[in-house]
């Protein structure tokens, strides 16, 4: 196969996904919940966001992550608390942005111990760019937070001095961390770091 083959081969692939999402969030997320969703990325196998959504039982709840069986598990979990305001995803992050209805707003963002992409030639592959950024602010409100916590200290120094340097987003040192549960990941680590934004007002909504 060509690259002009693989080329329409994957956009061909994409927009099926983004068409099957977009069918169901649109089918799936109430309407009155639209405007103030909690959104996971890198959901794991659940713990956190099952915890959250059931202690947040007005806050509709989603996550996503890459891996399948995660998914599968991450729904049982959310099936035995019987939690009507929480689904799980098999998505890529921004392909779920993009699927999003018109009318969905992000109010809190958590990144949990995502992959640190530790050696330099990787760290294109962090999910803290300036770019995805931009894509995350335009599907925000002024004051969204976005809540980031890592134990690896040089993926947090980057993250920190990325958002920082953004315009659409301020880090808030004044904000505590909204929700704590201790994750299986941070349960292994030695210590962490964490960090809370908030979406800048100057962005129109």
């Amino acid at each position: 196969m060509d690259n002009a083959a693989r080329t329409a081969d994957y956009l061909s692939r994409r927009d099926s996904r983004l068409s099957a999402l977009k069918t169901f969030l649109a089918d799936s997320v109430p309407a009155k919940a639209l405007s103030q969703l909690t959104f996971e990325i890198g959901c794991g196998h659940g713990h956190y966001l099952t915890a959250y959504a059931a202690a947040h039982p007005d806050a509709f709840c989603i996550g996503i992550d890459l891996l399948k069986d995660r998914i599968i598990r991450a729904g049982r979990k959310r099936d035995r608390a019987k939690l009507t305001n929480l689904l799980f995803l098999e998505a890529e992050a921004r392909e779920f942005l993009d699927a999003l209805p018109s009318l969905a707003a992000l109010a809190d963002i958590f990144i949990l111990f995502s992959d640190p992409w530790p050696k330099r030639r990787h760290h294109k592959n962090r999910i803290l760019q300036s770019d995805f950024l931009s894509a995350l602010a335009a599907k925000t409100r002024p004051g969204a937070r976005l809540c980031f916590r890592t134990d690896y200290a040089p993926y947090f120094s980057a993250a920190q001095a990325t958002v920082a340097s953004h315009s659409d987003w301020k880090v808030d040192a004044s904000d505590s961390w909204p929700f704590e549960l201790e994750t299986v990941f941070q349960s292994r680590a030695a210590s962490y770091q964490s960090l809370v934004a908030r979406r800048a007002s100057h962005l129109a909504t």
